[in-house]
């Protein structure tokens, strides 16, 4: 699905915005009025994070396979490489978003670079980091702004870019380029990805808050739920 969605957003030539949401999203969309409603207006949701998808099973729904922004990078540079799409990468701290694109060229032979550009979120750089967007025509931006930050950036900005497809991605350059050590795959596989993040970064604490204040409200509207029933 995301990879058949990818390719009708670049062959539309349309501005797009895909998000990547986790719990954190959620919770921080409560009390951000802007950044819920620039989920809500994304183009493609895509769940980041086991818990939406044990979320929405107690809801009575059901999420497509899990796609992080660590992930989706790697499969758009490989997806950009076969049909000759031009990748921007923008975000991260200076030097980091350049390497990571060094580490996706020799990973995917034939890759087209437009741009690698740290910036800032900030408006004030805003007049800065347009042109250069603008310059380089990618068909896919990734911004590696943190959240809400970068899906702020790009419905921001989104109008002027013309670029069918931006996405924000998070911490997915610093991982790439080496800069910090992504939780093994058993790790991962066993959902305790954010554990080995907080060990690495003990300063994430507060983020992680987040995370059992989104379990309370999920199994809150489960049990409302099934009292209507």
């Amino acid at each position: 699905m995301f990879d058949a969605r990818v390719t009708d957003f670049v062959d539309s030539g349309q501005p797009h915005h895909a998000v990547t949401v986790n719990p954190e999203f959620i919770m921080a969309a409560q009390r951000n009025l802007t950044f819920r409603q620039v989920l809500n207006r994304s183009d493609l949701a895509l769940a980041d994070g086991w818990g939406l998808q044990v979320a929405a099973r107690l809801l009575g729904q059901r999420l497509p396979d899990r796609v992080t922004g660590s992930d989706g990078v790697p499969r758009l540079a490989a997806l950009a490489a076969a049909a000759g799409w031009r990748l921007f990468l923008l975000g991260a701290a200076p030097g980091v978003a350049a390497r990571a694109a060094q580490v996706l060229q020799a990973r995917h032979p034939g890759l087209h670079i437009a741009g690698a550009y740290a910036g800032s979120p900030r408006p004030a750089d805003e007049s800065t980091i347009v042109p250069q967007v603008l310059a380089a025509r990618p068909d896919i931006l990734l911004v590696a702004y943190g959240a809400p930050a970068q899906d702020l950036w790009i419905a921001r900005n989104q109008q002027w870019l013309h670029v069918p497809l931006a996405m924000g991605v998070g911490g997915a350059f610093d991982f790439i380029a080496g800069v910090r050590r992504r939780a093994p795959r058993w790790v991962q596989d066993v959902h305790l990805e954010w554990l080995f993040r907080l060990l690495q970064e003990p300063w994430r604490w507060r983020r992680q808050l987040a995370l059992p204040r989104f379990a309370a409200a999920v199994l809150g509207q489960a049990w409302r739920e099934r009292i209507r029933r």
